[in-house]
């Protein structure tokens, strides 16, 4: 049994995401109007129950698609809730009645490869946009790209080369720090509000057509298949305890919360997987010390944590996102055959460009028609 240790490689390993976490968290609290306790609060609960769950670093992420369409959209509180009860509903049931580990066997790991591929690319896209064009939220803080852009490429060569290091401890302290010296003067203690949503037909219409039916099939292809698949790539025998089935009901279960209180939707994902592994975490310590400094700043700081959260550099949580990027798309190098590359190449970059529904069809009938077409004499015959 791995010994559960807490060290600087775990904590290194523990905070190695939030260059996802951080962006959506704050836009959601800026211009959404959630509560950031009710944002933080499920995220913390769930890294909890991974820590117990899994016993391994499995990665808490907010929803991706539905937090960049509730935040262009600028829908409100009540939309995302009703959402997160769609969202936790559907994958609880998906998990319980154990459809997604039986689906799972149709996904060949060409296919898989191509959905993290797709993941990588989001990755640098989402770190380059932080840079080039931030946020209202962080609008009062951040430098102009002409500063922001190259300070952010240092920090991913230095996360790359110092990555066995635990070098984001040290980017994500001196962020913070810089947080304080910023914006310390608007932070408050004690948590801020949280209210219970107002919910109807029409909200819950609103919620499942607008957020829940574009990231259903992104939350099945990353957060339960790929998330699955990188913890076998990485821990082996001990990542097999984290199956599809299980995933989505962690997630989904957390996701109930999120939407009794208002709060952000959350997921798991398997580029967080990456950034937490590449960067040192190892066991339940990592997952157990990201869910306790959540808590810590939903219930103590939460009444000013969006002012805080905003002053934090763009260029730190940049570089450390585009380093999770890169490591996550070199995961494709266990990929040889020319058939593997072309299906990971097509699913990853469709579902980049396009959509990753379309991209998972495609990728799906490029690699069973061929076995079905071989298998037809087979049947004429029999």
């Amino acid at each position: 049994m791995k010994v559960v240790t807490l060290n600087r490689r775990e904590l290194a390993g523990a905070v190695a995401d939030v260059g996802v976490l951080v962006p959506i968290a704050v836009a959601l609290m800026v211009k959404n109007g959630l509560s950031a306790t009710a944002v933080l609060l499920p995220a913390a609960l769930l890294y909890f129950t991974v820590a117990t769950v899994y016993k391994l670093p499995v990665p808490v992420q907010p929803l991706k698609a539905f937090g960049a369409i509730a935040i262009a959209k600028g829908l409100g509180a009540d939309d995302i809730a009703a959402g997160a009860l769609l969202m936790g509903a559907i994958f609880c049931a998906l998990g319980q009645l154990r459809l997604l580990d039986l689906a799972a066997r149709g996904f060949p790991r060409a296919l898989i490869r191509g959905v993290q591929l797709t993941v990588g690319l989001l990755f640098l896209k989402i770190a380059w946009t932080l840079v080039t064009s931030p946020s209202k939220g962080f609008k009062e803080y951040a430098l102009s790209s002409g500063w922001a852009l190259p300070l952010a490429m240092l920090v991913l060569v230095l996360a790359f080369a110092f990555r066995r290091l635990p070098i984001t401890l040290a980017l994500v302290g001196a962020g913070a720090i810089v947080a304080v010296v910023l914006a310390g003067d608007k932070a408050s203690f004690g948590p801020s509000a949280i209210s219970v949503p107002h919910l109807d037909g029409a909200t819950f219409w609103t919620a499942f057509t607008v957020l829940v039916l574009p990231q259903v099939p992104l939350s099945f292809a990353n957060s339960c298949l790929a998330t699955a698949d990188a913890a076998r790539a990485y821990f082996g025998r001990l990542g097999e305890r984290v199956r599809p089935g299980r995933l989505a009901t962690t997630f989904g279960s957390a996701n109930l919360l999120a939407g009794a209180i208002s709060g952000m939707p959350v997921c798991h994902g398997a580029g967080g997987m990456t950034a937490h592994y590449a960067f040192g975490a190892r066991t339940a310590a990592a997952p157990a010390a990201m869910g306790a400094l959540l808590l810590t700043l939903a219930l103590a700081l939460g009444s000013g944590l969006a002012a805080l959260l905003a002053a934090f550099p763009l260029p730190i949580l940049a570089g450390v996102l585009a380093t999770a990027g890169v490591l996550h798309i070199l995961l494709l190098r266990d990929l040889h055959r020319a058939r593997d590359w072309a299906v990971a190449l097509l699913v990853g970059i469709v579902g980049f460009e396009l959509n990753l529904t379309v991209a998972l069809a495609l990728g799906l009938a490029l690699w069973w028609l061929p076995v079905g077409v071989s298998r037809l004499p087979r049947l004429r015959t029999a």
